[in-house]
């Protein structure tokens, strides 16, 4: 599995992987701290991955990154 990076301010990025191809995704979230972010998004990475999958489909990109956002 990829490995995720947060910026610091409650945003974590990921890589999707499409092939030999791979896809920058960035997820938004509302977690007090990184760990409890990553522990959410290690726990529903499927359900991610096929929303991220879902909005690369569409063209819903944002300077060619998939933005996701925890509610």
């Amino acid at each position: 599995m990829p490995r995720a990076k947060s910026d610091g301010r409650g945003t974590i990025t990921f890589t999707l992987a499409l092939g030999a191809a791979r896809q920058i995704c960035r997820l938004t979230t509302t977690f007090q701290t990184d760990k409890q972010a990553f522990s959410y998004l290690h726990k529903y990475r499927t359900e991610f991955e096929q929303m991220a999958r879902a909005r690369l489909a569409s063209g819903e990109l944002e300077d060619g990154v998939v933005v996701l956002s925890m509610l």
